[in-house]
């Protein structure tokens, strides 16, 4: 047995560049697999087809709300960037109004964790909000996306939350300063457990959040 501890939680992207994961889940996007278009950034007929995707998805990205469409957008974004070697390259392939930040922006999007692409392929997490959590790495990406989510914060504070991680706070202090709790999310329990929970609670002095913990760090850390 490793005495390394458990694997820290994804927070890049694991499955291959350009490929429909999320996008192709019927589950998710109600999109069919073979709806949903994979941008292979080694075959040269599927970067064209990236290259016109950009140049269409700079074009009309303001106003957009298809979330299915910004994802695919984000998808053809990397896939021109890993075919081309480069941002600059990416975007003079791309043309039109796409910008080396344009593209930037949203290939970190398409980067971002299948956890964090799912929510945003589902509309919880704006597309726009996801593309200020993609500013922010490791566990903070996943922090920030989480509280987003259960606080229902704006694009605004999303943006202002990731400046000032980047700036050198932790994601909990830039939280907090926005009147954010991490970690703080309504769970809705079944009567019996919510029952016993308050039960126990109350028997053994503790915060019900305490027993709420325990028992998901022991779930948690065994699978990992």
């Amino acid at each position: 047995m490793s005495g390394e501890g458990p694997d820290p939680p994804a927070t890049d992207r694991e499955s291959p560049v350009g490929a429909p994961v999320i996008r192709g889940d019927p589950a998710v996007t109600g999109q069919r697999p073979e709806e949903a278009v994979e941008f292979d950034p080694e075959d040269p007929e599927s970067l064209e087809r990236a290259a016109e995707t950009v140049r269409q998805f700079a074009a009309e990205t303001a106003g957009q709300t298809d979330t299915v469409y910004m994802l695919r957008g984000a998808a053809a974004c990397a896939a021109l960037v890993r075919g081309e070697g480069s941002y600059k390259a990416a975007a003079e392939r791309a043309g039109g109004e796409a910008t080396v930040a344009f593209i930037r922006k949203w290939s970190r999007v398409h980067d971002l964790p299948r956890s964090i692409r799912k929510h945003v392929a589902m509309g919880q997490i704006a597309p726009t909000a996801a593309k200020h959590i993609a500013r922010v790495s490791g566990e903070a990406r996943l922090r920030l996306a989480w509280a987003a989510l259960d606080a229902e914060m704006t694009v605004r504070q999303v943006r202002s939350v990731a400046s000032d991680v980047n700036d050198g706070a932790s994601v909990e202090q830039a939280l907090d300063e926005d009147g954010v709790t991490l970690g703080r999310m309504a769970v809705t329990l079944p009567p019996r457990v919510y029952q016993e929970l308050r039960r126990e609670a109350a028997l053994e002095d503790v915060d019900p959040d305490d027993i709420v913990a325990g028992a998901l760090e022991r779930r948690f850390d065994g699978h990992r």
